[in-house]
């Protein structure tokens, strides 16, 4: 804006209030003018358009321009002082500048000359160096193809072998190839056809290795399926060659001895100590070889079989095939599972014999053996958990079908074989990292069964020696024969083996045959200990209480059959009870024996003691009886042959002779009691005291037998005689070691009965009745009553025929008076 655009307008005359007004107003506008203005100074023009049309919407246009001419004239002020302030040193500055103009000048003429001279010289140079640069390029464009043939070959390469693997059926190779070349091969060789092809392939070849691999998996799980007897058999018998090679050369010295040998006497049982104390170093070598060689054998027989190339080769390719690892191993896991369960299932017959057992644990260690080497040999196929809840579930079956089929067993040998075959298997197994402390509790409860077995056999065997046995002494001619003899059974007599031969020893065969069968039970118990980690002592406890139940129920019941059979003589009773006698006394030659062969002294605090002694004791106590019994028994059969004339008159000559049948029962009587010399005194003693007072009370039942009516003086008599042949067998001693007339006292009650009625000395026997100096003490007046009642029936027939006779009347009186006061006698007693 101009000053010649600048409008003067006259100012207008104000009044008084207005004038105020319009002052304040004045300076409002001011204030607003200059705001704008300062707007107009720091805005950019493109936006000073809203500010100018509010100058011009206002009625203060004029003062607003005449302002603005005011600040111009003011900025061109400072412009104008600015200007002069500067001007010398402006024109200075273009002085300066036309100096250098010269000096540019000479300058370019230089360059330009050093320019052309230059680019002279550089003209061969720059043909050089597109010499060089072709160079380059050519040298780089062999090293790219040199790249690229790196990375190519070794694709070609690669699939050459591919195709050769393939060709040869290694499919793990071949697999590990294949993700090799889709991996790293084909990435770095580039976008060309033949990798394009290759990489179109590789799914196919994939898939083609997967089914092969499948198959190959069958064809593995059939192969063991039908070799686990074979890998089992394997172990097992490894197993078994590692332990026996030691046993064999620890317990008997002599490589190949599989068994104890039974001793052929007790002197021979620190041999035995000897060889029970190496046991358990025995058993720590044994374990030690076991798995050395077992691992050894099995382990090169896994790596040589066939069928171990083929599933370690189908396990690789499974675990490098993508997301096919599960699908592998949860099939393997379930085709296993069913092997499982038609391994464990046993055959119906499989109790029958020993080798149907063997084939069903080979089956099992064979399934087993192939698990754990697959644990440890492969990488989460299977784990330990699968594993170990496969044993489990299989180890529940083995031990029912085992206690099933152990049952069914009659055969103690079998027993002891599966037994061994138990722990052969048990033990083949454990090596393995399997427990099986299952299966030697179960060993323990068969134990029981083999016990009741070996009783069955033992029983029938005491009975066979019963009944071989002749029941003599055993006759001895040599000193061969007695050293033989003494041998089997441990017999000490001083005064035996003084006597000169030939000689006889006191027991029968049957002694030391079942002194010698004792000692074979007690081998055969200790076969069935052996191996299943027991201590010495449990062992010891385990002998000693089979051997009781042997002797206190099998022995003792065999006794008892031999004792009560019929037709057993009282010389054969006698040689029982001399036997048992013997067997008695050997009683703790066993207890030394079991001390020495388990290794545990006799004295061992809980220790259980043998109950032989009891059992022989009850055995001999049973012959005792027996031969009272039988004794009496034959007494009778001579008593039923007395025939007594029970009304027979009075003798009037001589006495009358004692009764034929009583005379050979006496004569049978002493040949008998000949026989008990060799008895225990007490023994014959009782059996002749017994047998007395049998024939005494066997008498006196005659005389008092209610079938027997009347009895006469003249039968009396006869019987007294009778009487008298007894005691005079009693008075000659039939068995030594009475004191006096002791064996008399067995016939002093029917002895003072006959006296008072021979002596007719009633009035003695009433006048002293209940008195210590009675001379008739032992006569019973029941018994009196009842004989004298016999009589006076006797009488009163008599006084039938002869009643005139004042004598006969007076006899009778003098009955009935008797017979009265017996019965006040007893009705006192009675009240008394």
């Amino acid at each position: 804006m101009t000053h010649g655009a600048q409008i003067v307008r006259s100012p207008q005359p104000i009044s008084g209030p207005s004038r105020t007004k319009c002052g304040m107003a004045t300076v409002e506008t001011a204030a607003e003018h200059e705001r704008i203005l300062r707007e107009i100074e720091s805005t950019d023009t493109n936006c000073i358009g809203p500010t100018l049309r509010s100058v011009y919407d206002g009625q203060e246009h004029g003062v607003f321009m005449d302002k603005l001419d005011a600040r111009i004239r003011n900025h061109d002020r400072e412009i104008e002082k600015m200007c002069n302030h500067h001007f010398q040193g402006f024109v200075d500055s273009i002085t300066e500048l036309l100096k250098v103009r010269g000096e540019a000048q000479k300058l370019k003429s230089q360059v330009t000359e050093t320019n052309r001279s230059l680019q002279g010289d550089g003209k061969e140079l720059m043909n050089s160096m597109e010499e060089l640069r072709q160079c380059r390029v050519q040298q780089r464009n062999i090293a790219t193809t040199v790249d690229k043939l790196t990375h190519c070959l070794p694709v070609l390469e690669m699939y050459a072998r591919l195709q050769e693997q393939m060709k040869t059926k290694r499919y793990y190779p071949a697999l590990c190839t294949l993700e090799q070349l889709e991996q790293t091969c084909l990435p770095r060789a580039g976008q060309y056809r033949f990798c394009t092809i290759m990489a179109e392939n590789i799914p196919k070849l994939r898939t083609q290795i997967r089914d092969t691999a499948m198959i190959q998996l069958k064809d593995f799980l059939e192969s063991i399926r039908k070799h686990s007897d074979k890998i089992g058999e394997t172990a097992i018998r490894h197993n078994c060659s590692a332990r026996w090679t030691t046993l064999s050369l620890l317990l008997t010295g002599a490589p190949g001895e599989k068994h104890w040998q039974p001793l052929g006497s007790c002197r021979e049982t620190g041999r035995v100590r000897a060889r029970c104390q190496n046991w358990t170093l025995a058993s720590w070598m044994w374990r030690m070889k076991r798995m050395m060689i077992t691992s050894v054998v099995l382990r090169t027989w896994w790596t040589s079989h066939p069928c171990t190339a083929v599933f370690i080769s189908t396990l690789c390719c499974y675990g490098v095939l993508q997301g096919l690892r599960d699908v592998f191993e949860n099939y393997y896991r379930k085709q296993r599972r069913k092997q499982a369960r038609l391994v464990l299932q046993p055959h119906s017959n499989m109790h029958e014999t020993l080798e149907g057992y063997r084939r069903y644990f080979n089956q099992i260690v064979g399934f087993f053996v192939v698990e754990d080497h697959v644990l440890h040999t492969t990488q989460g196929l299977v784990n330990r958990a699968y594993v170990e809840e496969l044993w489990e579930l299989a180890l529940s079956k083995i031990v029912a079908a085992l206690r099933t089929h152990s049952s069914y067993c009659d055969d103690p040998d079998l027993v002891l074989d599966l037994k061994n075959l138990i722990v052969l298997f048990a033990d083949t197994l454990q090596g393995y990292g399997f427990p099986v402390s299952q299966l030697f509790d179960m060993l323990l409860e068969i134990r029981e069964q083999y016990g009741e077995i070996l009783m069955k056999r033992w029983n029938i065997t005491f009975r066979q020696v019963l009944d071989q046995d002749n029941f003599s002494p055993i006759p001895v001619s040599t000193e061969e024969e007695y050293s033989h003899y003494t041998s089997l059974f441990p017999l000490q007599d001083p005064q035996l083996d003084k006597l000169l031969f030939p000689k006889k020893l006191p027991f029968s065969q049957f002694v030391p045959k079942v002194y010698c069968q004792l000692k074979e039970f007690i081998y055969a118990c200790l076969k069935y200990s052996e191996d299943l980690h027991l201590s010495s002592t449990e062992v010891d406890d385990m002998i000693r209480k089979s051997t009781n139940l042997l002797l206190t129920r099998t022995l003792s019941h065999c006794l008892q059959y031999a004792i009560k059979k019929k037709n057993v003589g009282l010389a054969e009773l006698v040689q029982v009870i001399i036997n048992t006698t013997h067997l008695e006394q050997s009683c703790h030659f066993l207890e030394e024996f079991i001390a020495n062969i388990t290794n545990v002294p006799p004295d061992t605090a809980n220790a259980t003691k043998l109950y032989g002694t009891s059992t022989f004791k009850d055995a001999r106590h049973a012959a005792e009886a027996e031969i009272y019994t039988s004794l009496n028994a034959k007494i009778d059969q001579f008593l039923q042959l007395a025939d007594y004339d029970w009304l027979v008159g009075v003798p009037t000559g001589d006495a009358p002779m004692p009764s034929d049948y009583l005379l050979d029962l006496v004569a049978f009587l002493k040949s008998t009691f000949s026989v008990f010399t060799n008895l225990p005194g007490k023994v014959a003693q009782t059996a002749c005291m017994s047998a007395c007072k049998h024939i005494s009370t066997s008498l006196m039942q005659l005389l008092l037998d209610p079938e027997v009516k009347q009895i006469s003086m003249g039968a009396l008599h006869q019987l007294n005689a009778d009487v008298h042949e007894c005691e005079g067998f009693a008075r000659a001693g039939p068995v030594a070691g009475f004191q006096g007339d002791t064996l008399l006292l067995a016939f002093s009650d029917l002895r003072q009965l006959l006296e008072l009625f021979t002596m007719w000395d009633w009035s003695s026997y009433l006048a002293d009745y209940g008195k210590a100096s009675c001379k008739y003490l032992r006569v019973n007046p029941h018994a009196a009553l009842a004989l004298l009642e016999k009589m006076r029936e006797s009488s009163r027939k008599n006084v039938v025929f002869a009643q005139f006779r004042k004598t006969d009347r007076d006899r009778q009186k003098l009955i009935d008076t008797i017979i009265k006061q017996l019965r006040n006698v007893i009705a006192q007693q009675q009240h008394t």
